[in-house]
């Protein structure tokens, strides 16, 4: 689609790569690119998952880009849709986008990562967060870091910029699946495959499911799913797709998904 921001659809796959040397940077102009790439994904009927990653192998992504910055970006301008890196506020996408960390994921780029459903990462890959050393916070990974790790560490982590390497983050739950830097795309489309098993308004009722009760205890959950506000979930139920389910298994045989 453009020369800094790449994309290639494979099946029901689309795979987004970030290619900005020399440390895969976030300007605004690339922000809005990145974001018509994925409304476009969220509204695309024929794409079910997408994979994001970055080109080279030393970052994934180094954040808000501090060339422009010098130049006079300001960090509250405009960054399009769907926010900084055009997912990091794209709310309404409940398709799930896997994140491969091909490097270090810094500053805005692990909050990149962090805006992603699951994180493949290489085995050399490193997540930090330096902005409390000049002077600023991590604006998103300040709410969402501590619903990913202990609050502890997610506070370690924004207050002193710590280095954490691919297994520590796995260790902690933060990353899926770690792997060599070689089969990290191989390891990221493996994954999609499997979620392309399960049938497409399953996928997005659970996203969906999970967003809207993130901050619901259990009796507002069921009040809200017996109320019918959930769009995925609703269609779900009455799809096609959930007698095929059924009867697929009765028969013994592979669902043939038709996503209605």
């Amino acid at each position: 689609m453009s020369d800094v921001v790449k994309v290639e659809r494979r099946g029901a796959v689309l795979e987004v790569t970030l290619d900005r040397p020399k440390a895969n940077a976030i300007d605004a102009e690339t922000s809005k690119i990145m974001g018509k790439i994925f409304c476009d994904f969220r509204d695309d009927p024929d794409l079910r998952v997408a994979i994001l990653t970055g080109g080279g192998e030393k970052f994934f992504s180094a954040g808000w880009d501090l060339v422009a910055s010098s130049e006079g970006e300001a960090p509250d301008t405009d960054y399009g849709p769907g926010g900084f890196a055009g997912i990091t506020e794209l709310h309404d996408c409940y398709k799930p986008i896997i994140a491969a960390v091909n490097g270090m994921a810094v500053g805005g780029g692990f909050e990149l990562a962090l805006a992603a459903d699951f994180i493949i990462a290489a085995d050399h890959a490193q997540f930090f967060l330096p902005e409390a050393k000049v002077g600023l916070i991590a604006d998103a990974a300040s709410f969402r870091l501590p619903k990913r790790l202990p609050r502890a560490i997610a506070m370690e982590l924004l207050l002193t910029g710590r280095r954490m390497d691919a297994n520590e983050a796995a260790q902690l739950g933060l990353v899926n699946k770690v792997v060599a830097r070689e089969d990290l795309l191989t390891a990221a489309r493996a994954f999609a495959d499997q979620i392309l098993e399960a049938a497409p308004l399953s996928v997005m009722a659970v996203k969906e499911v999970l967003q809207k009760t993130s901050d619901l205890d259990d009796k507002a959950c069921y009040r809200d799913m017996r109320a019918g506000k959930w769009q995925y979930y609703e269609k779900m139920l009455r799809s096609e797709d959930s007698k095929e389910g059924s009867l697929a298994f009765v028969e013994k045989r592979s669902p043939v998904w038709k996503g209605k």
